[in-house]
């Protein structure tokens, strides 16, 4: 018995100490796991309204995806504005974000200019095929005045190859008799990297340029020269754009003038 003990006492200290030693080394695994500094996320790109859902890639034209925005912020008049448009001959606009924000000045604007009224279906980040499904709507539902103001366009950077089947389908709802007013888009988001902002810049240019080949096959579309005001200014218009796409209060009163003078105001 006294052996026994002896032999049990014996391997008994290197056995705790062993098992002690597991016990600090498993404990300083987790600790180191703990400490681990984490990987960062993917930085979004987010949709030209700057609201809209994110896209962690900058998809397959450099500028992003446009996430979903139906939820977000609209102004469409009620029927009997709309009716009152039509009726007098006025103007119906179809707009983005930039149109929800500077619609308000646009009307009293062209009150003040022209006295003409203004019926709008403005809704923040929406593309243009959006915009063209709601002129469909009206004309079918309410008919179409002889103006008519798209302000759409900004959102489509991130598809640009769409572009020109929309307009072709606009200015085929609205008929050879009518006048479309076309504002070109300028975006330029401040808040991305160097590359989806030069992404943004070629992709504007590129819905610009469908939108001046459409002009030449159809005499009733106008093109509204927001892009190249924009780039005419000192400093490449910072004082015109809060975050490179919706207008400061300057850049407001500057795009709200080129679309009443080209209305005839």
């Amino acid at each position: 018995m006294r052996q026994r003990r002896r032999v049990r006492d014996h391997l008994g200290g290197p056995m705790v100490a062993m098992m002690v030693t597991l016990v600090l080394l498993a404990l300083t695994g987790g600790v180191l796991v703990l400490l681990e500094p984490a990987k960062p996320s993917a930085v979004p790109v987010s949709s030209a309204t700057g609201t809209g859902a994110a896209s962690v890639n900058p998809g397959p034209f450099g500028s992003g995806t446009l996430g979903p925005w139906e939820r977000l912020g609209k102004h469409i008049s009620p029927d009997d504005e709309i009716r009152d448009a039509l009726t007098f001959n006025g103007v119906f606009m179809f707009g983005d974000s930039i149109a929800v924000q500077d619609g308000p000045a646009l009307e009293q604007l062209l009150a003040n200019r022209t006295g003409d009224s203004i019926a709008v279906h403005d809704w923040s980040g929406q593309p243009t095929s959006a915009a063209v499904d709601a002129l469909e709507d009206w004309e079918r539902r309410f008919g179409l005045p002889s103006r008519i103001v798209m302000a759409v366009g900004s959102n489509d950077i991130f598809d640009p190859p769409a572009f020109a089947a929309q307009v072709e389908r606009a200015m085929r709802i609205a008929g050879p008799s009518r006048m479309v007013y076309w504002v070109n888009v300028y975006v330029s988001r401040v808040r991305q990297p160097a590359e989806v902002r030069e992404a943004d810049r070629a992709n504007s240019a590129w819905i610009n340029q469908q939108l001046e080949q459409a002009a030449v096959r159809h005499p009733n579309l106008q093109i509204v020269r927001w892009a190249e005001h924009v780039a005419s200014q000192p400093g490449g218009g910072a004082n015109y754009l809060r975050d490179g796409i919706h207008t400061s209060p300057l850049g407001r009163t500057a795009r709200n003038e080129l679309i009443v003078a080209a209305l005839g105001g």
